[in-house]
Formats: structure tokens, C-alpha cells, sequence
């Protein structure tokens, strides 16, 4: 009876991921047997041995490893180890962007039929050189609008992904309505077509460069390659599903104009409400400046750290980009001071690797050398305690999403200053 009752006890429990736990048993003949997604294996189908001498600790087979068909769909398609390996956002957020993806799918079927009825196809009459032409300096224009957009704007999207996450999906809709409406006004056709090119490649790189800031705030296990490449899965399945909804509605709506708009302008709605709700959905745990400042407020006022979760709910998508306050950091040194007497009165009196600056204008009762002052009596009292409510409200301390300008100086009237 105590050998019975050896071989039906559970040897040890695994799980692959965050899966269902499977127990391993001993079996009668010494080989091990397993339950599997809560009932014995061998209970449905024969028992599932694992005889000594195989691979990896022995195992010929590997019983139990079966998963429903569900799983293994949902497996193709999102990164190995879901939900673990993934921040806690990632399916609300890809959800949503599933949603407005197909919208956009079919918003870019009526635009790109737009564009070829302007540019004469079907039209016997149509130039063939004529309309290489367009399409060429359509193209060209977008390429130069490429590369300036992203050397004037690529530093800044690393802190206000979210906003600028928003602002692409919405100068993208822009973009499609301006190709829609372009055949309507044949003698500014091509102009139209290029200045909705030109949008549409800096939606190109805003777009690109917000999802990989929002792949490295996902990635929770060094897997940003995965995770990068199962969206790119997700996107192509939503797209390839626009593209067979397409070709049912096109034939329908492409003789009357004032459905094929109302079409276009019903998935707009659709496509920018899907963004909102996939960009509000984040739960970004580094601050930037918006929300630096609205956790920085609450804690002055009533003493206490917000959290990442109440901090990005209100957090400001539309008006994110001019806050209320500016903050400049790494600013060169003539914008900070411009005398001997000025910069000694800003480096007396602390030890900090840096210097504050006051603008004037924002308190013209006070000199801003005093303000600095104050300033940093205050810092010196409740930053300890703010860093250590950061950190205890799961705030990520080791880095930020603040715009840094590269100027750097060496106090050489301040030895006892490190170089910052």
C-alpha cells in the first residue's frame, strides 16, 4: 500500500510560461506519467509515458506538451511568454491598435482609389508619362520630408511617445482625406498628392519611432525583437483582413462619392476614438515632463507620490507638447548667466554638479538668484523623501523620458564641483 501510494503521488509540478501547471507522476513501471491542462493525460488519451534515455534529463517524448488549438493561434502571434514577459498595458493597448490598424486598412483602400482615378487610371486619355511624373515628384517630396522631419523632431519623440503616437494617426487621417478629395480639384492635383505625401512620411517617422519607444516600455525580459516582430505579426493579419473587407466594399461604394465620404469619414471617427483609447491605455512607468509635473504638484500639495497608473491617466495627449512650465536642461552657459559677477552669486552655496536658473519673467517680484536659493532649501529637505515615494509607487528611477540638450561644463571656480 505505501508503494501504491509513492507511485500516485505527485513527483513535481511544471508549467511552460504562465501556463497551465501540469504534476508529474511515477507510473507503476518506474517511467514518469503527467496530468495535463487539470486532468490526467492518460484519462482520454492512453497514458503518456516518458521512458529513461532521451534528451534533456531523459525523456524520450515530451507528454503533456499538447495545448488546445487556441493556444497554440494565440502563440503565433504574441511574444513568448505573454503575459509575463509583456508590461501589464500590452493587450489593452494592442488590442485598440488592432482596431484602429483595420480602420486605417480601409480609410487607405478609398484614399489609394482616389489617387489612382486622379492620376488616370482607366481613363484613355490619361498620359502614361504624364502620370509617371506625379508619381515620381509625389515620391520625391515625401523623401525630403522625411529626412527633415526626422532630423528636426527625432530627439524629441523618445519623451512624448504617447502624444506623438496620437498626432501621426491623426495627420495620417489628414493625409488620406487630402488624396480623397484631390480628383475633386484636378488643376492642384498634384500638389494635393504631394503635400499628402509629404504627411504621410512623417507619419512614417513618427509613427516608426514612437512603436519602438513603446517596444522598449513593453519588453519586459530583454525580448524587444520579439516583441517587435509579434506586432508586426498582429499588423499583418489586421491588414490582410482590410484588404479582403476592401475588395467587398470598393465595388460598392467607388460609384457614388458621397458614400465612399461618408465611409471615409465614419472609419476616421473610428480610426482616431481606437487611438485614443490604445494611447491612454499606456501605463509608461518613467517620467517625462508632463509627468514629472503632475506628480511633482500632488506631492507638494498633499505630500504624497501619484502613481504610474493615476499619473497617465492624467496626463495630457492633446496639449502635451506645450506645458504650462518650460524646462530646459543641458542648456549652454550664455543662456544661463551672462556675467562673472552673476554666475559666481548662482554657484555660491551648494555643492551640486549643476546650476538652476530662474526665468526672470515668471516672477518678477523676486531676483532669480534668490529663487535659486530657496530652490535648493527646498530640494535638500524633500528630495529623499520624494525619490523614496517614487520608487515605492513602482516609478522608474534609473532613467527618464526629459529632453536633454549635450552641453556639459567643468566648474573650475567651484573645485569641490564634479564635472556634470
Amino acid at each position: 500500500m505505501a508503494y501504491v501510494a509513492s507511485i500516485e503521488a505527485p513527483l513535481c509540478s511544471e508549467q511552460f510560461g504562465s501556463g497551465t501547471a501540469r504534476r508529474c507522476r511515477a507510473a507503476a513501471d518506474g517511467s514518469l506519467q503527467w496530468d495535463a491542462w487539470g486532468r490526467c493525460w492518460w484519462a482520454f488519451s492512453g497514458a503518456f509515458t516518458a521512458k529513461p534515455g532521451g534528451r534533456d534529463g531523459g525523456e524520450r517524448v515530451a507528454p503533456g506538451t499538447a495545448v488546445p488549438p487556441l493556444s497554440r493561434l494565440l502563440a503565433v502571434f504574441l511574444p513568448q511568454g505573454f503575459p509575463d514577459s509583456v508590461s501589464p498595458d500590452y493587450l489593452p493597448y494592442q488590442l485598440w491598435d488592432s482596431v484602429q490598424a483595420f480602420a486605417s486598412s480601409l480609410s487607405g483602400s478609398l484614399a489609394t482609389h482616389a489617387v489612382l482615378l486622379g492620376i488616370g487610371v482607366g481613363n484613355a486619355k490619361a498620359s502614361v508619362s504624364a502620370a509617371t511624373a506625379t508619381w515620381l515628384v509625389k515620391d520625391s517630396t515625401g523623401m525630403l520630408g522625411r529626412i527633415i522631419f526626422a532630423w528636426w523632431m527625432g530627439s524629441k519623440m523618445d519623451c512624448n511617445a504617447k502624444q506623438w503616437r496620437l498626432f501621426a494617426d491623426i495627420l495620417n487621417d489628414v493625409a488620406m482625406l487630402l488624396e480623397i478629395m484631390a480628383p475633386i480639384f484636378p488643376i492642384c492635383f498634384t500638389m494635393t498628392i504631394c503635400i499628402s505625401n509629404l504627411a504621410k512620411c512623417i507619419v512614417g517617422v513618427a509613427g516608426g519611432a514612437t512603436r519602438a519607444a513603446l517596444t522598449m516600455h513593453q519588453a519586459r525580459r530583454n525580448n524587444m525583437a520579439d516583441v517587435s516582430a509579434k506586432d508586426g505579426s498582429q499588423e499583418t493579419l489586421v491588414s490582410l483582413a482590410g484588404l479582403l473587407v476592401s475588395l467587398l466594399m470598393l465595388p460598392l461604394v467607388s460609384d457614388c462619392p458621397s458614400l465612399s465620404l461618408g465611409c471615409f469619414f465614419f472609419l476616421t471617427a473610428l480610426h482616431i476614438y481606437a487611438n485614443y483609447r490604445a494611447v491612454r491605455a499606456l501605463v509608461i512607468e518613467t517620467l517625462n515632463e508632463r509627468r514629472l509635473w503632475l506628480v511633482l504638484k500632488h506631492f507638494l500639495q498633499r505630500g504624497e507620490v501619484l502613481g504610474p497608473a493615476s499619473a497617465n491617466q492624467m496626463e495630457p495627449l492633446w496639449t502635451g507638447f506645450w506645458p504650462s512650465l518650460s524646462l530646459s536642461l543641458g542648456v549652454p552657459l550664455h543662456r544661463v548667466t551672462s556675467s562673472v559677477f552673476e554666475l559666481q552669486k548662482l554657484v555660491e552655496g551648494h555643492q551640486e554638479p549643476y546650476l538652476l536658473r530662474w526665468d526672470q519673467s515668471q516672477s518678477p517680484e523676486k531676483e532669480s538668484c534668490v529663487i535659486v536659493r530657496e530652490t535648493h532649501q527646498v530640494l535638500d529637505k524633500l528630495f529623499p523623501k520624494f525619490l523614496k515615494g517614487l520608487q515605492d509607487a513602482g516609478w522608474t528611477t534609473e532613467k527618464h523620458q526629459l529632453e536633454v540638450d549635450e552641453w556639459r561644463a567643468t566648474w573650475l571656480l567651484c573645485p569641490e564641483k564634479k564635472l556634470l
